[in-house]
């Protein structure tokens, strides 16, 4: 059981991760890869995903020689980038403390590498580098844009929960077995933890490769994070978690399943906003979106005062055709 005690600057503070992590979902699967069990649901992708890993990703295993991960390996950035150097943000003696950590009381040495790293060796941070990239590029890269597509549906749906139940029935309701008890988060969990955020903030990262417990990360002087499985409960594939395949799949791999959407809902007119409230994005990354599909002659833009005004043009229309149909399907209608 993991208690998490809340103060009322802790309520306060509870927000949702608003972007997918790249490499907290990539340390969630490399967990499912190497998790016994689920044989015949995840079997086939462990051997395939097993057999694609680069020998540079091997370097990762290093890090966990006793099952135990140090602490810089939970890295939240949204950019792959700054995700892959930010290891490079931790002081010295917290990577040498974490290394410590999960060596302690193993038989085997750590390898060269790690002792680099341990001496805080630029060599040391550019094979942990090295290793995260290649691994984050076989497993993950193939379903990175259905990792962002479910992630901004577990967005909206709490966004959802919050406005219309509250905050305390949405953390009630985020896994099964979940509880508030006055103050205290109670989540299901292997062993006794307990947490306090101390007014450092919570924030709530659905992962859709784990399908175990609730992780939580409490490293000192950031903000807690709870990782919660929310995927489908089944190997996520490039062609989507339903997989319908077909020419609307196709579309949408093509254009972008967020633009594919936009245009299905600009068979009428709408404002950059209106877009956005329907899309689940921001006003920005709407209007960007929207200047994409009006540059490649699918979109028309006028300005009605202080709004902004958007609609499909007759390519649009004749690119979009019978895909019409699959609006009820992602759950947008004009």
């Amino acid at each position: 059981m993991i208690r998490i005690h809340f103060t009322a600057a802790d309520f306060a503070g509870v927000r949702f991760a608003p972007r997918a992590a790249p490499l907290l979902e990539l340390n969630t699967a490399l967990m499912k890869l190497l998790t016994p069990g689920d044989e015949l649901l995840y079997g086939r992708w462990r051997r395939r995903s097993l057999h694609s890993l680069p020998a540079a990703a091997g370097a990762l295993a290093d890090l966990v020689p006793a099952g135990r991960a140090p602490g810089f390996l939970d890295v939240f950035d949204d950019s792959l980038p700054d995700a892959l150097d930010a290891a490079r943000q931790w002081h010295p003696h917290r990577i040498r403390s974490e290394i410590e950590r999960v060596y302690a009381g193993h038989p085997a040495p750590p390898p060269p590498w790690v002792r680099d790293l341990h001496r805080g060796e630029a060599g040391g941070l550019r094979v942990l580098r090295r290793a995260q990239h290649a691994a984050f590029e076989s497993v993950v890269r193939p379903v990175w844009p259905v990792v962002q597509d479910l992630h901004q549906r577990e967005f909206t749906r709490h966004a959802l929960a919050v406005a219309e139940h509250g905050l305390g029935a949405a953390l009630a309701g985020l896994v099964p077995g979940a509880r508030l008890r006055e103050s205290v988060w109670e989540l299901p969990g292997a062993g006794e933890r307990d947490v306090e955020p101390g007014g450092r903030g919570l924030v709530l990262r659905p992962t859709f490769h784990w399908t175990g417990h609730p992780l939580v990360s409490d490293l000192p002087g950031r903000p807690v994070h709870v990782t919660f499985p929310a995927g489908p409960g089944l190997p996520l594939t490039p062609a989507g978690p339903d997989d319908p395949g077909g020419p609307e799949e196709a579309l949408a791999r093509v254009l972008g399943r967020t633009r594919c959407e936009m245009l299905l809902l600009l068979a009428e007119e709408h404002t950059t906003s209106g877009l956005a409230r329907r899309l689940g994005v921001s006003n920005a990354t709407a209007s960007a979106h929207a200047a994409a599909l009006r540059g490649a002659g699918l979109v028309t833009t006028v300005r009605a005062g202080r709004a902004v005004l958007h609609r499909r043009t007759a390519m649009g229309t004749l690119l979009i055709g019978r895909h019409d149909q699959v609006r009820s399907k992602w759950g947008h209608k004009p």
